[in-house]
């Protein structure tokens, strides 16, 4: 039980700095218009302070994501990090006005169905007794070898 508070606990993070990074990012653009390949340009982009949360959600997202990826099976892992898709759109419809169309919801139904999926079949090839300690890497090499 502690394994799936870790992961819930680790995902929402991640969702969090991965939302506000896209959200941070929609707020520079509308600010920086016109782009233009100039330094006046350049200075309209870092003179906002959303560009520097965005950075910082980054961060905040790299060190949150291989955490996660340290325990966490590779699979279901890589496919709930793109959550964010929904999140976004969510927060997008909230903070922008964007629209909410039938398409764009059954879209987030898909993914989300999609992920738990993964998580149900990851689940059922490694049992309670048997649960990975470290993921093996591409050259099946345990995690801190």
């Amino acid at each position: 039980m502690k394994t799936w508070r870790f992961y819930f606990a680790g995902f929402a993070m991640l969702l969090a700095f991965d939302t506000v990074v896209q959200l941070s990012f929609k707020l520079t653009g509308q600010h920086a218009f016109p782009p233009e390949a100039n330094a006046a340009w350049v200075m309209r982009v870092f003179g906002h302070p959303w560009i520097y949360l965005a950075l910082v959600g980054y961060v905040g997202n790299f060190f949150t994501w291989m955490s996660l990826l340290k325990h966490a099976p590779i699979g279901p892992a890589f496919a709930a990090s793109h959550l964010d898709v929904v999140t976004v759109m969510l927060a997008s419809a909230w903070l922008f006005h964007e629209a909410l169309t039938p398409m764009r919801l059954l879209g987030a139904g898909v993914i989300m169905l999609g992920i738990i999926c993964l998580a149900f079949a990851e689940k059922a090839s490694h049992p309670a007794h048997d649960a990975p300690t470290e993921a093996k890497g591409a050259l099946g090499v345990m995690a801190g070898d």
